[in-house]
């Protein structure tokens, strides 16, 4: 009990900043996740075939649970929480499982949320088991996961700055030219200026990226005047939730692998901060993941789990305050009941996303590369181990169609980079070094605690 009445009074390592300071830090997280955020709804209410109010609706209740979400894992609430600057959202790692249950007879919105629930329940069963991996993910695994982070996430990086893919003219100069101009001024004020600008240079060069691409005609406000000013989610909006076997189990699937890739960003997020995750810190963090997806399914959304491009924004700024997150965690609530609000937010066009992605999602991979600085780099099978797990966790970025062949049920898996290069990490870890006896564990000391 003191262990954990201490674990929760310790003061944050980075100091609180000036009230204007941290709200602009925290707005410039709310606009990196939101695309993220708004496009899982978006894409399951169009294979659900619902009318452009009801996925406005999606987004609305997306974004109440990923504030709610991200201020207890900021803040944390009981034994509930990381304590650490953490974004939440729906994840992707469900949307190919949602997008087949939405065309299912007899399934529909209902049956994916009565999964969603099932699934959140299970998450907080087998959290308290899955925290114990931690030892799993010494820094020659850890480095290697947060490269493969950072690298896996470049792909939308890219096709943002090339306009994203519903444009007609991906890669037109126009795009590329206001890409470019929000990393020029990133970088701009990274190198000429210090303090203050730096912690919101992603802000600013998002701002002047939104006015250029605004006279460029690349802004549509369309709909604006359409959106209600005030809107107040509801639980079970689409019906009570139908709880059927093959989709909780799906969604199951998809919780445990949102725990392993939720451990290794946790744990990046520990090596970015300076603070060490233990066992006991990574339960708290899985089950706010859990009770965020539990949740979601009475409110209208889908599994959560903490978003890696915002980890890119702590590494890029130096602002490692989980007050700055809590703060964009209540600007998302707000969002939620003001659906003008949101509007403006999501008409940021992508390539002004772009520029600011290519910045932050390269220094997720710089973290990695930092950190594998720390293990045995020299030792060729730990060379291998490098290798072969970030050259797996590229290929459903590089050819998604690899896997198509294997069993549906592991597509949650097969479609994330990111577990792909965890899981081949760890077993090649545990092959190499864990189980290659002690010679092995004098040769590769410096991989493990």
């Amino acid at each position: 009990m003191n262990e954990v009445s201490e674990r929760e009074t310790a003061p944050v390592r980075e100091p609180r900043l000036p009230l204007l300071q941290m709200l602009l830090v925290s707005v410039q997280h709310v606009l990196l996740m939101y695309g993220g955020a708004v496009a899982v709804p978006l894409i399951v209410g169009q294979a659900a075939g619902l009318s452009r109010e009801e996925i406005a609706f999606l987004i609305n209740a997306d974004l109440l649970v990923a504030g709610i979400a991200t201020v207890v894992q900021s803040m944390g609430i009981g034994p509930v929480g990381i304590r650490m600057p953490v974004m939440m959202g729906a994840s992707f790692a469900a949307v190919s499982s949602m997008v087949v249950m939405a065309g299912m007879p007899g399934v529909g919105m209902p049956g994916i949320f009565g999964a969603t629930i099932a699934a959140g329940f299970f998450g907080l069963l087998i959290a308290p088991f899955v925290c114990k991996i931690v030892r799993l993910f010494p820094p020659l695994v850890t480095g290697t996961v947060i490269t493969a982070i950072g690298l896996s996430l470049f792909p939308v990086a890219v096709n943002w700055a090339g306009g994203g893919s519903g444009t007609g003219q991906f890669g037109a100069l126009p795009y590329l030219g206001v890409a470019a101009a929000v990393l020029a001024v990133i970088l701009l004020i990274n190198q000429f200026l210090r303090g203050f600008w730096v912690n919101v240079s992603v802000l600013i060069g998002m701002g002047m990226g939104y006015v250029l691409a605004g006279s460029l005609g690349m802004v549509d406000l369309s709909g604006l005047d359409a959106a209600p000013a005030v809107q107040v989610v509801t639980p079970n909006h689409f019906g009570a939730p139908q709880f059927l076997l093959a989709p909780i189990l799906s969604m199951c699937l998809v919780v445990v692998i949102i725990f392993v890739e939720s451990a290794g960003m946790f744990l990046a997020l520990g090596k970015i901060t300076g603070q060490e995750v233990d066992p006991r810190q990574l339960r708290r963090g899985l089950l706010c993941d859990a009770g965020a997806t539990f949740l979601a399914g009475f409110m209208n959304t889908f599994t959560h789990s903490s978003f890696a491009q915002n980890i890119g924004l702590v590494q890029m700024t130096g602002v490692r305050s989980r007050y700055v997150t809590a703060i964009a965690g209540l600007l998302l609530i707000s969002l939620s009941l003001l659906p003008k609000a949101a509007f403006l937010v999501a008409s940021i066009p992508a390539a002004v996303l772009g520029g600011a992605g290519i910045a932050m999602f390269g220094m997720v991979a710089a973290t990695g590369i930092k950190i594998l600085q720390e293990a045995d780099i020299g030792d060729r099978r730990n060379q291998l181990l490098v290798a072969v797990s970030i050259g797996l966790g590229m290929v459903p970025v590089v050819r998604p169609e690899f896997f198509a062949h294997l069993p549906h049920w592991m597509e949650p898996i097969t479609h994330s980079g990111i577990a792909v290069a965890t899981l081949s990490a760890v077993t090649l870890n545990l092959l190499f070094n864990v189980l290659g006896g002690p010679e092995r564990h004098a040769l590769t000391g410096a991989a493990h605690h």
